[in-house]
């Protein structure tokens, strides 16, 4: 699931800076000794909570986390992990600390799915205008940077990463199947889905003991955005806010594909981010899956080094999609406001997302970070120095976003619901579809 150094008033140096002088007395003197000593009368450092989800390396927060409370005395981040599954448990209880005004934490992650229903309760954010960082705009992509300003006009997010697409496979389980095992060359076998299927068939009948892939749903959702951008870049609902499930081609497509899945036996029936899916990537239980940049970090994090190099990186059939992204928010019951800004501030810095990119794989939505060298050239060790970005950075600036509605997140738990059902065996092949939608339109309320 699964960031920027230019400041909008100060940076956090400067800003650390000033707090230090200021502590000091004015004019940067040291104010008059009252015989304390500096250690008993320093205040206490202001800790500001970072809430989070998602699998493996998450947000890929730690060594930022790490690299900031090293250099930092009066303000300290600390992260909290809350769940793997943002639609599920995250978001659910997200909604519900906002809405009561207390338990959100002082800075929130919030994944794309969320964004809608975020930006149409303004009451629920700090105003992070107040701290100047809507001089922060120019550091991301027109679409980033307007989903993170709510129906009000207030800035209340900032960008952390983006989608983009790619297939991991296990390099492994394919050479057992008698499959090339080269990233080119396996990229090469996939032009289309219906080859991807073909692939599947011959995964299948000599691999014994493994699956071609984790289960319906990423898959699915890598179908999904790519039709979307052939359907006016919407999903479950138009631009109105209307639900179109019943309507949308790319839904029934995506659809379809995943009933093949199910029907050709290729799936493990694993449900993405739960445990049992995160322990198949342990070991030999499934072969592909589908991979936006943020999933290579929780494919990682899950597999563990004991799996380091047998997970390689290639090309989606269909070209390109863009699945995923957050965004950083400041809520408006944190009691620091200023220094829940300053870490959001930092966190989607061009720096610091770079770094991550390097680290855990989340491709940056700054466009600073986009740009680096380090990001253009980067290689991923784990997955035998797969060139990270040369897949995903130089796509980044022509991601298409897709529209996501107020209740796309509820909405999108109830329709994976029903496609993990059908392969799972508890909703039936022949009924799914109109479960699907029936379910949809509860979900949309």
């Amino acid at each position: 699931m699964t960031i920027s150094m230019r400041r909008g008033a100060l940076s956090a140096a400067v800003l650390a800076t000033a707090l230090t002088i200021t502590s000091c007395g004015s004019g940067g003197t040291p104010a008059p000794s009252t015989g304390q000593s500096a250690a008993a009368s320093a205040p206490e450092p202001v800790t500001i909570t970072v809430n989070t989800f998602g699998g493996g390396t998450n947000f890929g927060y730690k060594e930022p986390i790490e690299k900031w409370n090293a250099s930092h005395t009066d303000i300290k981040i600390k992260e909290a992990h809350l769940s793997d599954q943002f639609e599920q448990q995250y978001w659910p209880q997200m909604i519900q600390y906002l809405q009561s005004g207390n338990g959100a934490g002082d800075v929130i992650g919030i994944d794309e799915g969320g964004m809608g229903l975020a930006k149409a309760h303004p009451e629920w954010w700090a105003d992070l205008g107040e701290q100047g960082l809507t001089s922060r705009q120019g550091d991301f992509p027109a679409w980033k940077w307007e989903n993170g300003v709510a129906a009000d006009g207030k800035l209340f997010g900032l960008g952390t990463d983006i989608g983009g697409m790619s297939l991991c496979y296990r390099k492994d389980l394919f050479k057992k199947a008698g499959l090339p095992t080269e990233r080119d060359k396996v990229s090469a076998l996939w032009p289309t889905w219906d080859d991807f299927l073909k692939v599947g068939q011959q995964f299948q009948a000599k691999a014994k003991g493994s699956k071609f892939t984790d289960g319906t749903n990423t898959l699915y959702n890598v179908v999904l955005v790519q039709e979307a951008a052939k359907n006016g870049n919407v999903t479950y609902f138009d631009k109105d806010n209307n639900l179109i499930v019943d309507k949308n081609p790319a839904v029934k497509n995506a659809f379809d594909f995943a009933q093949k899945l199910t029907t050709q036996g290729l799936t493990a029936k694993l449900r993405n981010f739960t445990d049992e899916w995160s322990a198949g990537m342990q070991k030999d239980t499934f072969a592909t899956l589908g991979c936006p940049s943020w999933m290579l970090g929780v494919v990682s994090g899950n597999a563990g080094d004991a799996n380091k190099g047998k997970w390689d990186v290639a090309a989606v059939p269909g070209g390109g999609g863009n699945w995923g992204g957050s965004w950083v928010a400041v809520p408006k019951q944190t009691k620091h406001p200023k220094e829940a800004a300053m870490v959001a501030d930092y966190l989607t810095s061009a720096e610091t997302e770079a770094s991550i990119f390097t680290t855990a794989g989340n491709m940056p939505s700054n466009s600073k970070a986009q740009a680096d060298p380090a990001v253009q050239g980067a290689k991923n060790p784990y997955f035998d120095d797969a060139p990270i970005g040369e897949i995903f950075a130089k796509s980044a600036a022509s991601l298409q976003p897709v529209f996501l509605g107020v209740k796309h997140a509820q909405v999108k738990n109830a329709i994976e619901s029903v496609v993990q059902g059908m392969d799972d065996g508890s909703v039936s092949l022949d009924k799914a579809w109109q479960q699907l939608i029936d379910d949809a339109v509860k979900a949309a309320g």
